[in-house]
């Protein structure tokens, strides 16, 4: 489990042979047990530094699959924003019911309440590697989230598919979904193009960007994923 602490360290991220010069403060996260078996006392351990990957594109561009694949070779926790999404409205809150409805109008949820939704994960989980997936959407989402976490993403994946094809295996996949009909997908689609290229190009120019033809079969497509994350020698275990 990861919970906040109050002090700060300053970080300076890269890229592969892009180094981000830029210095920026990230709250320090601490791993905690609550009591050990035999010893009888509470431990406190010094966690690593959360590494950070969004994971962007279209509904119905891939990247939830590829997401389990990373997991399962890499030992991410995946944050589907979406899913956080759909849980909340699931539970009847006054939060579900206006998310709901702005997901029907194709609109991006606001910016804080999503991000609340993937704090609170993080400060869950015992891991410290985190894929979130469909997150950020907009620029507005970016520099919420940049702003309340006070640090960038390590990485961002974008999987470039076209729209045909995405809207094609949108309808193919039948997940019993309110938002999988086709009126719904093309607002979708049309909300994604006009908001998500800015944030697309912004991580581009940073040099944190790692574009992928999400044209292919899935394994086809993975050999593109792959060789993003080999480059950080993670250790090869699951953590779900």
């Amino acid at each position: 489990m990861w919970r906040r602490v109050t002090s700060v360290s300053h970080l300076t991220f890269a890229h592969k042979s892009t180094v981000n010069k830029n210095a920026c403060t990230f709250k320090c996260w601490e791993s905690f047990t609550t009591e050990i078996p035999r010893k009888e006392k509470t431990t406190y351990q010094r966690a690593k530094t959360p590494f950070i990957t969004f994971v962007l594109g279209g509904p119905g561009s891939g990247k939830g699959t590829q997401c389990m694949k990373i997991v399962e070779n890499f030992g991410f926790t995946h944050l589907s924003a979406g899913e956080l999404l759909r849980r909340e409205i699931a539970s009847n809150s006054a939060d579900g019911i206006m998310i709901l409805n702005t997901i029907k109008e194709g609109k991006i949820v606001p910016s804080e309440l999503t991000i609340k939704l993937i704090q609170k994960e993080m400060e869950l989980s015992d891991n410290y590697k985190f894929l979130i997936d469909g997150f950020p959407r907009s620029e507005d989402n970016r520099k919420a989230f940049e702003q309340i976490f006070g640090a960038e993403p390590d990485v961002v994946l974008f999987f470039d598919c076209p729209e045909d094809e995405m809207v094609k295996r949108v309808l193919n996949r039948n997940q019993g979904r309110v938002d999988d009909n086709i009126d719904t997908i093309k607002k979708r689609l049309k909300v994604f193009t006009a908001l998500n290229l800015p944030v697309v190009n912004h991580y581009l120019e940073k040099g944190k960007l790692y574009k992928i033809n999400g044209v292919g079969t899935v394994d086809e497509i993975y050999k593109q994923v792959h060789p993003v994350f080999s480059s950080f020698h993670f250790e090869k275990q699951v953590r779900v």
